[in-house]
């Protein structure tokens, strides 16, 4: 059986399997698996049958099997702040517990449109404000790697149902790494697009001018599907920008002569030192690889990851206020402490992160016309134990967030993907990042390194 999303559509299409299969298959593994990982809030069963069966009766029929939707009889999961038409989402929430959308959010009606089977809608930390995906209400998402660690979150339901085969591919949401986070700690790959490239239209906010939605996959050619189904300006979306370049990712592998900047510098070195050593293989890969490497001192980041943080807590605060109010024991320990932390912060110190903002875009504009990447990891350390202690995750946030919360910020393109184990069989993973609207250029490199990898 096969279960990255490429392979899947060479076998839909020359026969060798059916959507049905691919279906039964993923929920033979829900079934086996997620009561002890608990990826998923709420498990689409009989829809995603019902559509399967059809769809394979349409496959028995089909005489140009070669111009089927790019997803026709995908099984895909979707993170539960994402709607879902006749389907809860919850949003890790008492709040939404009962909520039913009428309608399919802007990206799940994309992957609709290319024939995508929901199969899912998976667990997240509570409103997606948190990153250990300990959630007081729909339960622990758990590591599949080892099931004492946590998934990492928000979107640690959407990584683990990918990398326990669960699912050919899932959606997440990334305002401090939510994506890049459970996706490095789980072993799979991640990606946060640039701000706005992806419609955030029937998406639960947590931070306005810092949500994003992006794929979480088995392998980098399996992202760069996902990404271009959902890549369409949305013009009823206020977030969604007509400022975009052309996405058609080629993934040729060559990076001959790609300027790269190996990350450097306090805020790097302090990380755990397998983290460290992946970093330094990784950019040897490169090296090998023909492109140029320099060194890239990122100490000036660690202020950039603060003021997203702080944003992060207001906007959140902004949003959720009313119920903060009405119904403050209906959230988690950690959530509620974090909520009330944004409520209290001044109005200058939101402007003082908006500045910062600012400063950043400009700065990484600059370095961008002398650099095509920056390279670091995705996080410091591998995955943390798991605790029954909500609270522990309000001090997980900080060192988790440390390399991903600026790249939500500055709303530039960024790509996790896995390099190795450590010593006692955890994921470690980098990062690639780009300029805006350079996800071509981000996904080629990491499906170079990823080829690179597989071939030792």
């Amino acid at each position: 059986m096969v279960f990255g999303i490429h392979q899947a559509q060479k076998l839909l299409r020359s026969g060798e399997v059916t959507p049905i299969q691919l279906v039964q298959r993923c929920l033979e593994k829900i079934q086996s698996e997620d009561s002890r990982l608990r990826a998923f809030i709420t498990v689409m069963r009989e829809e995603a049958l019902d559509l399967a069966e059809k769809q394979t009766k349409i496959l028995k029929t089909c005489k140009d099997r070669e111009n089927l939707p790019a997803l026709f009889g995908i099984p895909i999961a979707v993170k539960d702040l994402i709607e879902v038409a006749g389907v809860r989402t919850t949003a890790g929430s008492l709040f939404w517990k009962d909520f039913v959308s009428l309608e399919d959010a802007f990206v799940v009606r994309k992957l609709k449109e290319a024939g995508a089977v929901i199969i899912g809608k998976t667990n997240l930390h509570e409103i997606a404000l948190g990153v250990t995906n300990s959630n007081p209400h729909y339960g622990i998402c758990r590591n599949p790697c080892d099931p004492t660690r946590i998934s990492g979150g928000s979107s640690g339901g959407s990584a683990v149902a990918v990398a326990a085969e669960m699912t050919l591919g899932a959606l997440g949401t990334d305002t401090g790494g939510s994506i890049r986070i459970p996706s490095a700690l789980c072993g799979v790959v991640g990606l946060k697009p640039t701000y706005g490239r992806i419609s955030l239209r029937g998406v639960f906010p947590l931070a306005w001018h810092l949500d994003h939605v992006g794929p979480i996959t088995s392998c980098v050619q399996d992202a760069a599907i996902l990404l271009s189904v959902m890549d369409s300006y949305d013009r009823d979306d206020p977030f969604s920008s007509l400022k975009r370049s052309c996405l058609k990712p080629v993934l040729t592998g060559d990076v001959a002569n790609l300027r790269i900047a190996r990350s450097v510098g306090r805020f790097v070195e302090t990380s755990d030192p397998e983290i460290l050593d992946a970093l330094e293989m990784s950019t040897r890969v490169f090296k090998d690889l023909g492109a140029q490497i320099v060194e890239y001192d990122i100490d000036w980041l660690r202020d950039v990851a603060s003021a997203n943080g702080l944003m992060t807590q207001v906007e959140a605060a902004a949003f959720h206020e009313e119920r903060l109010y009405e119904h403050p024991e209906w959230f988690g320990d950690d959530v509620r402490e974090r909520l009330n932390q944004g409520l209290n912060k001044r109005g200058v110190d939101y402007a003082f992160a908006r500045h910062t903002q600012t400063l950043a875009k400009h700065r990484f504009t600059e370095f961008f016309k002398e650099h095509d990447l920056l390279l670091l990891p995705t996080t410091p350390v591998t995955a943390p134990p798991v605790s029954e202690d909500s609270m522990s995750s309000v001090q997980a946030v900080k060192p988790l967030t440390r390399f991903t919360a600026p790249f939500d910020i500055t709303g530039l393109p960024a790509i996790t993907v896995p390099f190795g184990k450590s010593k006692s069989g955890l994921p470690i993973a980098v990062q690639l990042v780009g300029n805006v609207w350079a996800e071509a250029k981000v996904l080629n490199a990491a499906f170079a390194l990823e080829k690179a990898i597989q071939s030792n």
